[in-house]
This record gives structure tokens, sequence and C-alpha cells, in this order.
């Protein structure tokens, strides 16, 4: 288990990424980032474990008590990510390259 400061609730938790056994997680509360932490990938689930993973978690007395790896929000959310980019790299040609 480890502790961060945020009150009790669900929340989503999105892992930014995983070194030397660390994680570094972003935690989301109605859309809004409300807090992270950097902690033991151990304690998150083995299917979690990867950059951009999205998470369950709930908070009880400052402990991440439950954690759970939703596969469907991470790939939509790397769909919508990849879909960003995408329109973004494609600019319109400037007077110069026409």
């Amino acid at each position: 288990m480890s502790t961060i400061d945020l009150p009790d609730g669900e929340y989503i938790a999105v892992v930014d990424s995983i070194e030397d056994g660390l994680a570094t997680v972003f935690f989301e509360h109605d859309d809004d980032e409300v807090g992270d932490a950097v902690m033991d990938a151990s304690i998150l689930p083995e299917d979690g474990r990867h950059a951009d993973a999205i998470l369950s978690v709930t908070v009880v007395d400052g402990i991440i008590d439950e954690t759970h790896y939703d596969s469907e929000k991470t790939e939509t959310r790397s769909e919508a990510a990849q879909n960003r980019f995408d329109r973004l790299s494609r600019r319109p040609p400037s007077k110069d390259e026409s």
C-alpha cells in the first residue's frame, strides 16, 4: 500500500511512467487533476504497469485501498491522443510549400 494526500473517494489514476520499480501516477476526479504520487509499481495491477495505463482507484484514510486496470478507458484515451496528434500534424501547407 502507498500513502497519498487525497481525501477518501474514488479516482481515475493515469500512470505517467515506471522506472526502477517506481510508478509516477497522476490522479483525476471529475476530469480535473487533483494530485500525483510516486509509488512502488508493485501495488498497481500487473496489467496496468505501463505508461498511459488508466486505473480506477479507491483511497481510504490516505491509503490506496483498491486498484483496477481499465483496459477500455486506456485504449479510448490512447486513440483520442493519437487522433489529436494526427490532426495537428496535418497542418495546411504554407504559401512557400504550395
